[in-house]
């Protein structure tokens, strides 16, 4: 996995998830407090998600193969995809279920001081990962928000352990607030209530990470800024006067395909054509690195082929793939 893949915030998310889980379930043992099991499993599946990232990058790594010429870099997808459905299942049904169970069956809290002392060095530690994970996205966003790097990033790692992090923190304090009340009112329905909280949040969570990893999954074209530098390094007014129509893919995070029906002039020889397409694909790789597998089609510039190029690329589930 490359630096963007963010192997350091997911190494951190998972250490400080497997420890934060064991003390909550320690906690939840001398409690009974439902806040805590339900954190607990949360930690686990976190734990078990930091897991399924750190496999998925190692494997996308493989060697392309006949039966998968193109390498195996859309693997980090799937895994990617895998963590929202451990997410949702693991750790939001199970928690929306003990909260119902804790609310329509309650029990005491005891020895309180497991929990709040868990719950806060939890979230201690839940910052330092998400303190972690920030500045390894701020090394690769750039200029871009917040909301448009979760939604454009083409690598899933980063993501989806910012997402993890975030509602691990939002579902400590929801923890601590339902223990909080629990112990203030003598009603440990409280207790219940937060846990209920926590599994609305974790479910929240894993739909965004479903439908934005869904559109990785099914393809997604180079961003517009490299889609203008690899226009802009195509043509080069001499041999290849404009490009008739062009697609891009993403087949891995950092892999691009570029595809291209490019126009020269009708009396170049082959080998002028032959030199002007080696060229160009030196300029686009120069341009944008991580275009790796570029096909360049040369042809004598039409109208009606051009259009019809440019229709395609507009009409809704066409070939040419949208940015989520």
């Amino acid at each position: 996995m490359s630096a963007s893949g963010g192997t350091k915030a997911i190494v951190a998310a998972l250490l400080a998830n497997a420890a934060i889980a064991v003390a909550k379930f320690v906690a939840f043992l001398f409690s009974n407090s439902s806040s805590m099991l339900a954190e607990s499993v949360h930690s686990v599946a976190d734990s078990g998600n930091q897991a399924l990232l750190l496999l998925g990058g190692k494997r996308a790594q493989r060697q392309a193969t006949p039966q998968h010429p193109f390498g195996y870099g859309r693997e980090r997808y799937i895994y990617a995809f895998l963590v929202s459905i451990v997410l949702f299942s693991v750790g939001g049904l199970f928690a929306i279920y003990e909260g119902y169970e804790k609310i329509k069956h309650p029990h005491e809290l005891t020895h309180w001081y497991w929990p709040v002392g868990v719950l806060v060095f939890a979230i201690i530690a839940e910052t330092f990962s998400f303190r972690t994970a920030i500045k390894e996205s701020n090394a690769v966003r750039g200029e871009r928000s917040w909301k448009e790097f979760v939604r454009h990033a083409k690598a899933p790692e980063l993501p989806v352990v910012l997402l993890e992090d975030l509602g691990a923190l939002v579902g400590l304090v929801l923890a601590l607030g339902g223990v909080g009340l629990a112990l203030l009112t003598g009603d440990s329905v409280w207790d219940g209530i937060g846990t209920l909280c926590i599994g609305i949040l974790l479910i929240l969570i894993a739909v965004v990470l479903a439908l934005e990893t869904k559109s990785l999954l099914l393809g997604e074209s180079a961003g517009a800024e490299e889609t203008r530098r690899i226009e802009s390094a195509v043509v080069d007014g001499d041999t290849v006067t404009s490009i008739i129509h062009m697609r891009t893919l993403h087949i891995g995070p950092e892999e691009l395909l570029v595809a291209a029906k490019i126009a020269v002039r009708h009396d170049d020889t082959a080998t002028q054509v032959a030199a002007a397409i080696d060229a160009a694909e030196s300029r686009i790789r120069a341009a944008v690195p991580i275009a790796r597998v570029i096909y360049l089609e040369p042809d004598i510039y039409r109208e009606a082929e051009a259009a019809k190029g440019a229709d395609a690329a507009a009409t809704p589930g066409g070939p040419a793939p949208t940015e989520h």
